[in-house]
């Protein structure tokens, strides 16, 4: 139940439930709490080298397995970064772009937990690789950079990140030939901020620069020119920040990098974000080390399992068809349902097409697509090359997404063509890219020694067998018939002789905390760390109310000058010893008070027994 961050009163009365009553637990709730306490204090200082033994154990025993860590001069853990196998398959298939952010309160050290996010062919989040980080510092991303270059062996093409300065400084490092690009999101919602809350809701100055920034259906040059029209429309030449997002708009602007491969899958950091949020399900700020790898494992099995399901309903469902054109059902049997389903928004969206004309050019013929549901009045170009089926559009879907658009699906399907292009399918979309059950039992896994054929046998072994399960699953007969094969050859596979492990007996704890003798001195649990979300534990008090709190509250007097705002520890004036020596600065204060107020100060001898007086009342009054 831990594994699920389940708590040990919440664990009991779920196992209350499952067996039916408190007696057939087998333990009370004190006993799961007890426990807890007991697992946690027998972790205590060993904490991160059992997290660490942990994963280097995996490097050791899994062939394709990556785990690097750094720690201080204390040896202190600072740095742990780990990557599976099944993260790097991933990774070389949905790799080209990538988004890594920090999330806190992942454990009870304030290391930040950075997971290194993409997206499947199924438009899901799916992870790389993880890793936990002491400090927010160039030298620490750095670092996690080259560990992950290591592990995964090739650059992403494509890196968002928010405008984190050490993350950019360390990208442009580390990665050399990858395009950083900036979250939108994160830049546009600063605009009411930098620019001002009025201008923006009572003008149009915001829908205006909206519809020019996330909009990829213009040109570079076409949005300069309404970018500078706005600008003097609105009198904003002299805003600086303005004049700083319009230098990088390279970084951030889709329609100054819609011509390179893949920009338009991620431009803002919400999958990361939506990746710190699932992962933040199984987290919480109180875990060990130990613990966050369990709630971590956990929530990538079960993103996996989706990932499974998914390739299971694209490859064994057929989804309804809405038009009876050729390209359709063939698209169906390529993509997967996710992508199918763009695809065919695209071919539905043709009847809002017009072909206004064409002309010859060469070996292509220019078509001029007129579009009715863009912003902008001028005709989409669309060159087509009937010898070899060479086709492009002026709007670079393709290249942004690697699909293609409505006005190419418009041209093809005058053309009359039945057969969906092979070229403009990309693998990274295609159903059948992960054999279903693949990160269960990886085949390099299994045989690591195969070369490129063995394992693409072993992935028609893979599929066939999902396929026969599939087919026969209502077919009894059938299904123990080929029950009986498979059992035959299990019974062939028993008799081969394995290599067992090496040998070696540890008890329960040994196992769990990884301890054995070794050269090195133990990794010590991180200390002191904060990190810049961390934050202080204490919810953030707008102005209003802090302006009501002190309205209502009782004003400080000192004892000592008997002024308002201080206590008599903190008094200016000398400490006075006797009552006395008070009743002397009484007066005083009695006598700049008149004066201030323009009354003729009395003499002293009376002042004194004035105050002696109100001296006595307030002691009387005690």
């Amino acid at each position: 139940m831990s594994r699920m961050n389940v708590g040990p009163v919440r664990a009991f009365n779920m196992m209350r439930e499952i067996y039916g009553g408190f007696e057939e637990v087998g333990a009370s709730r004190e006993d799961f709490k007890n426990y807890r306490k007991k697992y946690n204090n027998l972790i205590g200082e060993y904490d991160a080298e059992m997290a660490v033994n942990h994963l280097m154990r995996k490097k050791e025993y899994l062939p394709n397995f990556s785990c690097e860590y750094f720690t201080d001069d204390d040896n202190c853990l600072r740095g742990l970064f780990w990557a599976d196998e099944l993260g790097k398959k991933n990774y070389h298939i949905f790799g080209e772009v990538m988004s890594f952010d920090a999330t806190y309160r992942s454990n009870k050290y304030s290391m930040v937990f950075v997971p290194f996010t993409g997206i499947d062919n199924h438009c899901c989040n799916v992870t790389f690789c993880g890793a936990l980080l002491g400090s927010e510092t160039t030298e620490s991303y750095v670092w996690l950079l080259r560990c992950f270059l290591k592990a995964f062996f090739k650059q992403p093409k494509v890196v968002v990140t928010d405008q984190d300065p050490a993350m950019t400084k360390a990208i442009d490092l580390v990665f050399k030939e990858s395009r950083h690009r900036f979250c939108m999101w994160h830049i546009m919602n600063k605009l009411s901020i930098k620019v001002g809350v009025r201008l923006c809701n009572s003008t149009d100055f915001k829908k205006d620069i909206c519809n020019i920034v996330w909009t990829d259906a213009i040109s570079s040059e076409e949005f300069d020119e309404k970018w500078q029209e706005i600008i003097d429309e609105y009198n904003l030449k002299d805003n600086k920040w303005l004049h700083d997002m319009f230098g990088i708009r390279k970084s951030w602007i889709p329609a100054h990098n819609k011509d390179e491969l893949f920009s338009g899958l991620m431009r803002t950091t919400s999958r990361s974000e939506s990746e710190n949020h699932f992962f933040g399900q199984l987290c919480n700020s109180r875990s060990t080390l130990v613990e966050f790898l369990s709630h971590y494992e956990s929530a990538l099995e079960s993103q996996r399992h989706t990932h499974r399901k998914n390739d299971h309903d694209s490859r064994f469902t057929n989804p309804e068809m809405k038009t009876i054109w050729w390209l359709e059902s063939e698209a169906a049997k390529i993509y997967t349902r996710t992508t199918f389903l763009d695809a065919q928004h695209e071919m539905d969206m043709m009847r809002k097409l017009m072909c206004q004309t064409y002309t010859p050019e060469g070996d292509f013929v220019k078509y001029y697509i007129k579009d009715w549901t863009q912003v902008t009045t001028k005709p989409f170009e669309v060159m087509y090359r009937e010898s070899d089926l060479t086709i492009y559009c002026e709007c670079r879907r393709f290249e942004s997404f690697g699909l293609l658009c409505r006005h190419i699906f418009y041209v093809l399907r005058q053309m009359d063509i039945r057969e969906f292009p092979k070229k403009y399918v990309l693998r990274r979309w295609r159903r059948d890219v992960v054999p279903n059950g693949s990160n269960r039992n990886d085949d390099s896994t299994v045989v690591p020694a195969l070369d490129d054929g063995g394992r693409a046998l072993l992935r028609d072994i893979m599929y066939a067998n999902e396929y026969i399960l599939n087919k026969l699953s209502d077919n009894m007969e059938e299904l123990s018939l080929y029950k009986e094969h498979v059992e035959s050859y299990m019974q062939k596979a028993d008799n081969i002789d394995f290599v067992p492990p090496p040998p070696g007996k540890r008890d329960r704890f040994g196992e769990l905390t990884g301890t054995s003798q070794n050269d090195r001195l133990p990794v010590r649990v991180p200390l002191g760390y904060k990190t810049k979300g961390s934050g202080s534990h204490k919810r953030i008090k707008s102005k209003q109310e802090e302006a009501i709190i002190k309205a209502g509250r009782k004003q400080k007097q000192c004892q000592n000058c008997f002024e308002y705002g201080h206590y008599a520890t903190t008094c200016p004036e000398p400490q006075q010893k006797n009552k006395g020596a008070e009743s002397v600065n009484v007066a005083n204060v009695v006598d700049k008070s008149k004066k201030g107020k323009g009354v003729e100060s009395t003499p002293q001898s009376s002042v004194i027994g004035s105050s002696t007086r109100v001296l006595r009342s307030r002691v009387n009054k005690q």
